[in-house]
């Protein structure tokens, strides 16, 4: 896949992050930079208290400032992983409230109402609020090889990136141990304690987790497992190819269902549109849903096809992340609850 594929899908919001499109929230979202939140002027606990600091991030980019960055920006799961690494982000961007005000899935453990927030949506960052806040550093992820930043916009990152450097961690083309490594690197830089107890039971936890699902894939290989995702006309399935969750599962031996090259071809290779007519196409056993909140949950489809599923008539359906908190805490249950779901699965495909 060219670099201007990638960028171009990446721009649009049409990867969604592990192959789904991020539904009406993302399709529809306008360039109004909306912002909400507050925040304090207060460094975070976790960083280091003085020092120069430099980090070479997964772009090639090395970053250097003269001391250790309090002033963070980050992308909202970004900022929810070095949160549980002891670091606190003040200010974020991407999905962070849902509409009835509670805390996104992406937003973690962290306390929404306390972060100053430039932008809830895709293509929404406010760069005057962003300039005022004064960031020492910007933190994103990148789903591209070409290095674009997560849910920067495309019209305002030469205002942004002028503003203050910025750190991209890729979850591309990679399993997920690798930028899990890579943001607990970062989250040391600034200054997380990662000989802390809780760092280290989380390692191990997600370490056993990794395991428990190898285990189970190996006992039940007959067990087929489908990534899919909701949207109100189509539902997309994904392939494992550039996911950095669904790359790890299927080298942890999980039999996926994988569309052919030649119905992933419209999207840059990451899943396949489906009409609900057609959402029957791929046996499978166990289905992993997207659990964004621009995507349709399992519960709310109405689809009648969806209904006569034979996973989903015998209630194996669980959650999917296709953009995990990349915190050894926080991807350990999104492998304990794959391998639970394999362990306990009736063949029905």
């Amino acid at each position: 896949m060219s670099h201007s594929t990638t960028a171009r899908f990446s721009r649009r919001g049409l990867l969604a992050a592990g192959g789904a499109l991020g539904l009406g929230a993302v399709l529809t979202a306008c360039g109004n930079d909306d912002a909400s939140g507050g925040g304090s002027d207060a460094a975070g606990d976790g960083a280091a208290a003085s020092g120069p600091w430099s980090f070479k991030d997964d772009r090639g980019t090395t970053v250097k400032l003269d001391k250790v960055p309090t002033r963070i920006v980050a992308f909202t799961g970004v900022a929810a992983a070095l949160h549980d690494y002891g670091i606190e982000v003040e200010g974020v961007f991407g999905p962070t409230r849902t509409t009835d005000g509670k805390a996104d899935v992406q937003a973690g453990d962290m306390d929404v109402s306390k972060l100053t927030i430039f932008g809830n949506k895709f293509d929404s960052f406010n760069v005057e609020q962003y300039a005022a806040f004064q960031p020492e550093v910007l933190i994103s992820t990148t789903f591209d090889d070409a290095g674009t930043l997560w849910y920067v916009p495309e019209a305002s990152k030469d205002k942004i990136a002028k503003l203050a450097p910025s750190v991209a961690v890729s979850v591309y083309d990679r399993q997920m141990p690798e930028p899990l490594r890579r943001m607990a690197e970062l989250a040391e830089s600034l200054g997380a304690d990662m000989k802390a107890a809780k760092v280290v039971e989380a390692k191990k936890r997600f370490e056993a987790a990794a395991e428990r699902l190898r285990k189970a894939a190996k006992a039940r290989p007959e067990i087929k497992v489908l990534a899919g995702s909701a949207a109100p006309d189509v539902f997309y399935v994904s392939g494992s190819n550039y996911s950095v969750d669904l790359e790890y599962f299927k080298a942890l031996g999980v039999n996926l269902v994988e569309p052919p090259e030649s119905a992933k071809k419209a999207t840059g290779g990451w899943f396949e549109t489906l009409s609900w007519e057609n959402v029957d196409k791929y046996p499978a056993d166990v289905i992993i849903m997207d659990d964004r909140a621009s995507t349709i949950q399992p519960a709310d489809v109405t689809e009648a096809t969806w209904k006569k599923l034979p996973a989903v008539k015998a209630g194996q359906v669980i959650s999917r992340s296709p953009e995990p908190i990349l915190s050894y805490d926080k991807c350990t249950p999104l492998l304990d609850n794959l391998a639970e779901a394999i362990e306990k699965a009736k063949k029905v495909s």
